[in-house]
């Protein structure tokens, strides 16, 4: 199969295509950067050079290929539309990645009982409207177009593809490393689901080849605290128990988005329909025991 990917040298795009690469399929990735072409090709991905601003470049790619997989980015609209006009009426599979901060709180530290399913009505924080609105224009295309949503929690890891690294747990380690403190904001007692890359991954296939159109699914396999996940990081980095951090200080270190969404809120979700409708069995559970045994030093 001829596979387009955007995002291709970013972490969840190029371990998506390494993987597709690995099974067989004809991959070009979409990559900013020319001067990391090789690392892409030396993966068995076709480097294509641009960005997700360039429409007629999108459009183009997703008419010439088989399947479109977008994981360059959750919230840009342009992008979405220009690949599903190269996409339309064809019936062919597209793939997009979401993240689960759409139901994510401004909790900054607290906790929360809230879990959702697919089917759970979700009153999304003005943050995040968009993003929902680009999910639905997605899962709206078809059946014109095979259309697919996968909504990531966090997501750890070491990298399948070409270098890169994750959004959440890797400023955490750096905050940490500079300041000799592992950190969570406020009270750190909000929680994420999480998913490791390699059955994040596995999904990807599993989605590519049995998902129905306009279907949409959360991708998890466990959760954990962030107070849990900077204990482990503290330990991991031999500095001690993590410490709480008032909220204006990670949003001055951090920006608003990562502080509050990715690191501040609570998204808990479970994944019980990709496992019932698509047979995911993922197969790792724990953040921590990632971050305290495998989690580059």
């Amino acid at each position: 199969m001829n596979i387009f990917v955007t995002g291709a040298s970013g972490y969840i795009g190029g371990s998506v295509a390494a993987r597709l690469a690995g099974l067989g399929h004809n991959v070009r990735g979409l990559i900013r950067n020319a001067a990391r072409a090789d690392e892409l090709r030396a993966h068995g991905i076709e480097p294509v050079i641009g960005t997700l601003d360039d429409g007629a470049l999108l459009t183009a790619e997703a008419r010439a290929a088989d399947a479109v997989i977008n994981a360059a980015s959750s919230d840009h609209r342009g992008a979405v539309e220009a690949l599903l006009a190269g996409l339309a009426g064809s019936g062919k599979r597209f793939i997009h990645t979401s993240g689960t901060s759409l139901v994510g709180d401004e909790a900054v530290g607290e906790p929360s009982d809230a879990i959702f399913t697919e089917e759970t009505p979700v009153t999304p924080a003005p943050d995040k409207v968009a993003r929902i609105a680009i999910n639905r224009l997605i899962e709206d295309a078809a059946p014109g177009v095979h259309s697919i949503v996968l909504c990531n929690s966090l997501i750890y890891g070491n990298h399948l593809g070409p270098r890169a690294q994750s959004v959440q747990i890797p400023p955490l380690v750096a905050e940490a490393r500079e300041s000799g403190v592992a950190r969570h904001v406020g009270r750190g007692l909000n929680r994420w689901s999480n998913v490791h890359i390699a059955d994040m991954a596995d999904l990807y296939v599993l989605a590519l080849e049995k998902a129905p159109a306009g279907s949409f699914y959360f991708v998890e396999n466990g959760e954990a605290s962030f107070r849990e996940i900077t204990d482990a990081i503290g330990a991991a980095l031999g500095i001690g128990p993590s410490q709480d951090w008032a909220p204006e200080a990670a949003i001055a270190r951090w920006g608003r988005e990562l502080a509050v969404f990715g690191l501040g809120s609570n998204s808990r979700v479970r994944a019980d329909k990709a496992r019932a409708e698509l047979g995911w069995a993922p197969v790792h559970t724990s953040v921590t025991g990632y971050i305290l045994n495998d989690m580059p030093r």
